[in-house]
């Protein structure tokens, strides 16, 4: 059986620790990638622990993947959580990501940056 590689994977690791600007401004809005590979465990499935934010010009995060803690949906009796940590954060909410894979992940990430960039003019 041949075993097949996952580029995805090997692009996403290789993220790790870059920060971009995303334009020429003096203060632009700013992109960072904190990307590791952990033993695999029921909040981290995939084996990697991961953090992809968008902060704006003063280094507030604006958005968020990452799994570095759990979450909950909701509130009161409809209140809804899970093992996995994979996560969305867009300001001040949090809700879950259905991590599917390495690719799927820097896709959602950066149709998300885009997203609010052309919001945001």
């Amino acid at each position: 059986m041949k075993l097949v590689r996952d580029l995805t994977l090997d692009a996403l690791l290789d993220l790790d620790g870059v920060v971009y600007a995303l334009s020429d401004d003096p203060e632009p809005y700013w992109v960072k990638f904190v990307i590791k590979r952990v033993p695999v465990s029921p909040e981290r499935p995939h084996g990697l622990s991961y953090s992809l934010t968008l902060h704006d010009p003063s280094g507030d995060r604006v958005l968020g993947f990452d799994n570095a803690h759990p979450v909950s949906e909701g509130s009161g009796p409809g209140i809804r959580t899970r093992i996995e940590c994979d996560h969305q954060h867009q300001r001040h909410s949090v809700r879950f990501y259905e991590f599917q894979d390495a690719g799927t992940l820097i896709v959602d990430f950066w149709t998300e940056v885009e997203s609010i960039m052309n919001w945001k003019g």
